[in-house]
């Protein structure tokens, strides 16, 4: 039986957390000769090259990505059972890695992964916040169990993966009072010529409200475009335009940016999907997710 050098999976794991043999050999108290030897040591006994030189930094390579990935779990389960074995076992043994695409409000986010806390069984949640295509990558590494999205995977991606429907709901304006008053008798065809501020052009929620407001004739003075839900809203608190999100957390909006509902509308929607690479979803935790947001958060 072929066994794994752990003290070499170590040194690497900790180059790469470092970023480089310099800034590892000053944690480790090693010469960096001394490192380097002991990973390409690693990388000859794999027979894979793990990091790779960009420009005057290391970086790893696609492999050597999966392989920090189980290395950080490996070590991470051994600081775990230290733990136990004296006594203070932590909260977090199952880890639960979740990509969530930035195009989605947060406050949905934290809806939807609420059933993880309450779960009998302990979960380590871990979250992962960028671009769909991104998290896409790390799923086809299988570095995340889903990818929390707004809209499905496509057909022309290369990844096979599946789509979990979670729910959806309507959308709401809000305002604060003094743009809400005369907006709000006449919704929606007060929004024309309405200070707005609005998600980027390429956000799927953009595109459904620009179809919109062109079949209702609608011309809203947009004041402001923003990648980030939540600076969108800080500027909604402000006063500086209408802006909008998903119906199911209206109550939370109103409370957290002391704003007023201006109208509401079924005829755009927000959609929520898990993409996964599996077609029937086993990681409990997932499952619950799943569950909950069928059954209680969209119902």
């Amino acid at each position: 039986m072929e066994w794994l050098n752990y003290h070499h999976l170590y040194y690497f794991w900790t180059v790469v957390q470092e970023g480089g043999i310099t800034a590892a050999s000053k944690r480790l108290h090693l010469v960096p000769s001394t490192i380097s030897a002991q990973i390409t040591t690693f990388e000859e006994t794999l027979e894979i090259k793990l990091l790779q030189r960009v420009g005057r930094n290391i970086e790893p390579t696609e492999m050597g990505q999966l392989v920090f990935q189980y290395a950080d779990e490996i070590f991470c389960m051994g600081k775990e059972l230290m733990n136990t074995v004296r006594g203070h076992s932590e909260v977090g043994r199952i880890p639960l890695r979740v990509g969530v695409v930035d195009a989605l409000p947060k406050m949905i986010v934290r809806d939807l992964l609420d059933p993880v806390f309450k779960m009998e069984e302990p979960i380590r949640l871990v979250c992962y916040e960028n671009k769909k295509e991104a998290l896409l990558a790390k799923l086809a590494l299988h570095e995340l169990d889903i990818v929390l999205s707004d809209s499905p995977i496509g057909t022309g991606m290369s990844i096979k993966a599946f789509n979990h429907s979670l729910g959806e709901c309507g959308v709401t304006f809000f305002g604060v009072d003094e743009l809400r008053e005369p907006l709000q008798q006449d919704f929606p065809d007060s929004l024309n010529g309405a200070l707005m501020l609005l998600p980027f052009q390429s956000t799927t929620l953009r595109g459904d409200l620009d179809l919109w407001f062109e079949s209702l004739q609608i011309v809203p003075h947009i004041v402001g475009e923003f990648d980030d839900a939540a600076l969108l809203k800080a500027f909604g608190q402000k006063g500086d335009g209408i802006f909008m999100a998903p119906t199911v957390i209206e109550d939370e909006i109103r409370r957290q940016y002391q704003v007023s509902v201006v109208g509401r509308t079924e005829e755009i929607t927000y959609r929520f999907y898990a993409i996964s690479i599996e077609k029937i979803l086993t990681h409990p935790a997932v499952v619950a997710i799943s569950t909950a947001a069928r059954h209680s958060l969209f119902a």
